[in-house]
Formats: structure tokens, sequence, C-alpha cells
């Protein structure tokens, strides 16, 4: 089963892959993990991707592909994958083309209102990474960590005018992709308004294992 999730910051798919990987038993392979893990374990390509962003600079599309090459190489990926994050742009997913045959592109589809409450309302404990929403998890103090009293923090692309600013650059950049993929007939659109469960379930009956 290889499948590609598209849809803008704030949608789930992350949430979602952590449960459809499961269901699917296929890796969940996000492009922020793989360039993550190649700098860290200092590949040539992460070595590459480390300058590039070091200089403030955007991956070229051939670096990102050929990091996908090669984790797509990998035994855990034989039986099929979800792929997060890529293709972003139409010569990823042309080249993707060559690497393998898709099963079906999951259009987790969210209305910009509801992305900018979901984004907006997130909070971080600073010193430890752990995250709260101020509707659907918060603290049990308002505003205050749960373990470390620390006060909580919203970061800066987590607020209104920021996250607007990124569904602009989504929509130019991502959104031709969806075009790209239901005129090969491959789009799924899922409606990411539901709980995870309810949209996990949405996906296992609209994509078959």
């Amino acid at each position: 089963m290889n499948l590609v999730f598209l849809g803008p910051p704030g949608a789930g798919k992350g949430t979602i892959a952590a449960l459809a990987k499961d269901y699917y038993q296929i890796p969940h392979i996000s492009t922020g993990d793989l360039f993550r893990s190649n700098i860290k374990n200092e590949t040539e390509l992460g070595k590459q991707v480390k300058s590039i962003l070091a200089s403030g600079g955007l991956v070229p599309d051939e670096v990102t592909i050929a990091m996908v090459r090669n984790r797509l190489e990998e035994k855990d990926a034989a039986r099929g994958f979800i792929l997060d994050g890529f293709p972003r742009t139409i010569p990823q997913a042309d080249a993707l083309e060559g690497m393998a045959k898709l099963d079906a592109v999951v259009n987790f589809v969210l209305a910009d209102e509801e992305i900018i409450k979901r984004l907006s309302g997130r909070r971080i404990c600073k010193s430890t990474g752990r995250t709260y929403h101020v509707v659907f998890n918060p603290p049990k103090k308002e505003g205050i960590d749960d373990e470390t009293g620390e006060p909580l923090i919203q970061r800066d692309d987590d607020k209104p005018e920021a996250i607007k600013h990124r569904l602009e650059v989504y929509a130019a950049s991502t959104e031709p992709l969806i075009d790209y993929y239901r005129k090969k007939g491959l789009i799924v659109d899922l409606d990411a308004s539901k709980s995870p469960e309810e949209v996990m379930r949405q996906l296992a009956s609209l994509v078959k294992a």
C-alpha cells in the first residue's frame, strides 16, 4: 500500500499517519524526520541539507528526491509507505512516479478558519516541548505547564497572521499537486474536521488494506 498524505498545516496528517502506519503495517515517512535523521547521521545528503538550512536557503528538489529515494529502498518500505511532506512540487511528483506506483493520494480537507483555531490555540512548555491546546487539550491551570509549573508560550508561527501566511504558501505551492493527482484519478478526499479516530475510520473505509 503506497500512500501520499496531502493537506494544509494543522490538518492532522501526522496524527493520522501515526494511526495509519499501525493499521496498514507500513512506515510513515516524513520529510522533516528524514532531514533530521540524515543531518544527525552526517550522511552526504545530510551535510548538504545542514549547510543549505544554515544559510537560510530552501532545500532543492534534487536533494529531497535523493533522500526519499534512499528511504524507499530500505527494507521496511518494501510492503508500502505513507509519505508525508513529499511531494511538495510537481517535479517531485514526477520523480516519485519513477520510484513507486501510488495506490492513493489522501487529501486532508479542512476549512482555513478551523486550521487557524487549531493552530492558534496551541501552547508549548519551552523547557520540555510538551504541547497543549487551549480548547482541545488545556493544562490543569490556564497558561501553566502541568508538571514544571512554567508559563506556557505560543510559538510565533502559531499566531493567526503567521498561520494565514503559511496557508497562502501552501495554496500556492502544494494545491497544484491536488489537481495533478486528481487528473490521474488518485485523490481520495478526507474530511479532517472530525476526531482522529473518526478520520482514521473514514480513511480505512476509503482506502482498503
